[in-house]
């Protein structure tokens, strides 16, 4: 007799705030944990040249917090996602939702990935879809290889920027314009 195979329990996103996997990266895709390895050198250049430039304008205003590269959300629940986006944007309104421990329950209105050398596109493109199904307002996905980023948006519209084009805040962050080759730099 063959005994039927058993699938691993899921985890939920407490577990996922207790767990320490040292010198990895890990989120949490509908109670299933992921797994990988740190983004490399250059990649932390990007999110961290993104980063510094969006706060620039971000803090100047007012306007909200600039998250920075692994920060997870808690986007979905039963079973729950833990997303971490390499850069993220939340609203000022919004930031008493913010726990001291824990992720967040709330989507940002801005997710950025920067993509790295091993990522596969099908992936990232899952994790553009969650974003947006959780609410997410703008994602750029910046792929230094291509010396290009794509802008998906909220209304299921997608525009693709050369390295010579402008990454734009639109409604989320109006007058925010950053050259991308500033980003790529």
């Amino acid at each position: 007799m063959t005994m039927p195979a058993t699938s691993p329990s899921l985890m939920t996103a407490a577990e996922l705030a207790e767990l320490h996997i040292p010198n990895k990266s890990t989120e949490l895709v509908r109670g299933r944990l992921i797994v990988r390895e740190p983004p490399s050198t250059y990649h932390g250049q990007v999110s961290g040249r993104l980063t510094y430039l969006l706060g620039h304008h971000i803090y100047d205003r007012g306007v909200g917090e600039v998250f920075g590269q692994d920060t997870g959300f808690h986007i979905f629940s039963n079973p729950d996602s833990v997303r971490a986006p390499d850069v993220a944007f939340v609203r000022k309104e919004r930031l008493e939702r913010l726990p001291r421990r824990g992720f967040a329950r709330l989507a940002p209105e801005l997710c950025v990935e920067v993509m790295s050398p091993d990522d596969r596109p099908g992936e990232v493109l899952s994790k553009v879809g969650d974003w947006l199904e959780a609410g997410v307002v703008l994602v750029w996905v910046i792929d230094p290889a291509k010396h290009e980023a794509r802008v998906y948006r909220a209304d299921g519209s997608i525009a693709l920027v050369h390295a010579d084009g402008v990454l734009e805040g639109e409604e989320v962050l109006p007058g925010f314009a950053l050259p991308l080759a500033e980003v790529l730099r």
